[in-house]
């Protein structure tokens, strides 16, 4: 079972044929699912989103939005007309709002457990549990589930978990989402209630791409330099990327406070009962992932007990270097990243 971060739907996991995580998975013999979390990707259907009613409208629309940028011989100097374009296409899904109502708990106790057991009706597998790699926030949701397991005393029905680039605790990290953490509260006092990640992302994508490169700072966020084709960088920043309600990244926030990441109800702190886990775990880092680095990644590893924790970080001084999505889908990734997962997840599969 593969888990997405953040408002993003499965493309990250089958970027191109020759840079997929899930055709690799799918080689070596694993029945390989990808979870899309509700409003994200597939996960559309059956919501009443008004005109968006094709799930892939909206990625569509961004591809469209991007191509016209591309095209216009002033693309890279109209700033203005590009987010005036965002912002109307922003004003399109407000009639959206009422449905994007969750957060994080939503996807940890209702979304990832039912995804569970479709997956074991159809896998049938042996022992009766799953082997899950989540990235990002995917990772982040499986230790929450291992954390809440371990409190509860109760199985997890993983047999074990891969995460790629997350953590539970990023206060004393160098992570760059610090950097937004200033508008945390002024969209809680306004009330905002949904964030067009996709949008905004493929707004901004000309302009990190192309001279004279105003938002130069976006590109190494998501990889690091030469380690992504110039049309998948482009593919995952306007295909990959959704719309999220405020409350989901307003409770991810908690993960930059004192504590770490913390439930709806701001009193069960993830991170306090992760070492009564007894599900071994492979952490895997990037050494240039800007948004999760690798001493975020190892503030949660050094939680869980010894025995069952394989550290590993990717990237060195002599290159390659991995950024965020790297770890994921790069080619290098899948020479240097894959073969590590495939090893651990062979040695704890049963099925």
């Amino acid at each position: 079972m593969l888990l997405s971060g953040v408002g993003t739907n499965a493309i990250a996991y089958d970027l191109s044929p020759e840079s997929s995580f899930a055709r690799f998975m799918c080689g070596q013999g694993y029945d390989t699912w990808i979870l899309e979390l509700r409003g994200a990707g597939l996960s559309t259907q059956g919501m009443d989103f008004g005109q968006y009613k094709d799930p892939l409208d909206s990625i569509s629309q961004r591809k469209e939005f991007y191509e016209a940028e591309r095209s216009s011989p002033v693309r890279s100097f109209d700033m203005q007309n590009s987010i005036s374009t965002a912002l109307k296409d922003m004003q399109k899904q407000l009639d959206l709002i009422s449905k994007y109502d969750w957060d994080f708990d939503n996807y940890l106790e209702e979304d990832v457990p039912a995804a569970m057991e479709y997956i074991k009706d159809k896998s049938e597998p042996k022992d009766g549990k799953l082997l899950a790699i989540g990235h990002s926030m995917g990772g982040i949701l499986l230790y929450a589930m291992l954390s809440r397991c371990g409190y509860e005393g109760k199985d997890s029905g993983l047999a074990a978990v891969t995460t790629l680039a997350s953590s539970l605790d990023y206060m004393s990290s160098r992570s760059s989402l610090k950097l937004l953490l200033p508008l945390a509260d002024p969209a809680q006092v306004l009330n905002v209630p949904v964030i067009p990640i996709g949008t905004l992302l493929a707004a901004a994508h000309p302009f990190a791409a192309n001279p004279p490169y105003l938002l130069s700072w976006l590109s190494p966020q998501i990889s690091a330099p030469d380690m992504l084709q110039p049309k998948l960088f482009e593919k995952l920043v306007t295909e990959n990327f959704e719309t999220v309600p405020a409350k989901l990244l307003l409770q991810l926030a908690t993960a930059f406070e004192e504590g770490g990441l913390r439930d709806r109800s701001g009193t069960f702190f993830y991170k306090n009962h992760l070492s009564k886990s007894n599900v071994p775990v492979l952490a895997i880092a990037g050494d240039q992932d800007l948004i999760c680095p690798p001493d975020a990644v190892y503030e949660t590893v050094k939680l869980i007990r010894e025995p069952l924790v394989t550290y590993k970080v990717f990237g060195g001084p002599g290159g390659p270097h991995f950024a965020h999505y790297d770890i994921v889908g790069a080619q290098r990734a899948v020479d240097l990243v894959y073969p590590c997962i495939i090893e651990f997840l062979n040695h704890h599969d049963a099925a």
